[in-house]
């Protein structure tokens, strides 16, 4: 069990889309969004989390709105820092002013490299941490997830992020096999976007793709089409336009994501011991993260793996949740670091 000073324990979830953190005893107590936005002229932080992500497509020639966090890695250093800075002081805003600094553990994809991963510990550090551990990610879902994973058996986990997709199976508190691809939720808006400008010469921005994939976005194509209108600007004229565009298209837009995703469901599979294998047969797989909750993402699944596919109660949250809920086994992540498994990016 944990060692530390009950209060002190933090759980992070850095993802590329949105950062989470867990108190140990409190659950989650931030959920925002991983965007800053800086001034060019000054390098002052203007905002961080909900209020800078409002400003994406938005702000003065001055203002830049980064998102720091690219592939599920650091792409921008310092900003990080300072992002992860003000997320820790917002979780523990309530502490006294004598508490020691916390620990963190802090999720970081299965196939990150030692040097991201040590960029990720030193940001967590210089961001107010006394000690930063990192967890691989699919592993947190799965704990998050409530899998067994302590335990002799075989569990798959999928996990589909804003910019990375890891899938694992687990089993004995370790990671047997894994794949980490750079393909998920954000690569589905970014398909969007890109088929409307194809198809219509319309200009559209990366909120707006994401709420047309939320609204009508499906892994396979709908039964009933509906329609949503979208405004942007025409490539052609330059001025605002609005197009009515059917689920049909974006459902066409997502597939190429969609059958990476499921690809990398099915070599993991291919490269999973016999005995887990048959433990997955009847257990399933379960599906965590943003993407799960594509319409008919599991279905496409266990369509293609003719195997029963579940999506955890919190999909959004059970990343976070596993980090924080390993703090309970803080000195087996001391003695073994989780991220030794490092399977090929793509």
């Amino acid at each position: 069990m944990g060692i530390f000073n009950f209060s002190q324990d933090l759980g992070i979830d850095l993802g590329t889309a949105n950062t989470l953190v867990f108190i140990k005893g409190k659950g989650v107590v931030v959920r925002e969004p991983t965007v800053v936005a800086r001034n060019i002229e000054t390098g002052s932080i203007e905002a961080v989390g909900s209020s800078a992500r409002n400003m994406i497509g938005r702000t003065p020639g001055n203002i830049s709105v980064i998102r720091p966090m690219k592939d599920g890695v650091i792409a921008d250093y310092d900003t990080t820092a300072v992002m992860m800075k003000y997320y820790i002081k917002k979780a523990l805003r309530s502490r006294s002013l004598f508490a020691k600094k916390p620990n963190v553990m802090i999720c970081v994809p299965s196939g990150i490299t030692m040097v991201e991963e040590r960029a990720v510990l030193d940001a967590t550090k210089q961001a107010g941490a006394k000690d930063a551990f990192p967890i691989s990610e699919p592993f947190a879902a799965a704990i998050g997830a409530g899998l067994p994973v302590w335990e002799p058996t075989g569990s798959m986990i999928v996990d589909i992020g804003g910019g990375t997709t890891e899938v694992a199976v687990v089993s004995l508190g370790g990671i047997v096999t894994s794949r980490s691809i750079r393909t998920a939720g954000d690569n589905m808006d970014e398909a969007i976007i890109h088929y409307i400008r194809k198809k219509y010469s319309l200009m559209i921005g990366e909120r707006s793709a994401e709420s047309v994939k939320m609204d009508i976005g499906s892994a396979t194509e709908p039964t009933q089409d509906e329609e949503i209108d979208i405004r942007g600007r025409d490539l052609l004229t330059g001025l605002p336009k609005t197009i009515t565009i059917s689920a049909k298209e974006i459902s066409q837009s997502l597939q190429d994501t969609v059958q990476s995703i499921v690809e990398a469901v099915k070599s993991t599979l291919e490269k999973t011991p016999p005995e887990l294998a048959a433990d997955i047969m009847d257990r399933g797989i379960v599906l965590s993260g943003g993407g799960a909750l594509l319409k008919n993402m599991d279905t496409v699944i266990s369509d293609e793996t003719k195997m029963p596919v579940f999506i955890t109660d919190e999909p959004l949250e059970s990343v976070a949740i596993g980090t924080g809920k390993s703090l309970d086994y803080i000195q087996h992540f001391k003695a073994h670091s989780n991220v030794a498994n490092r399977p090929n990016v793509e």
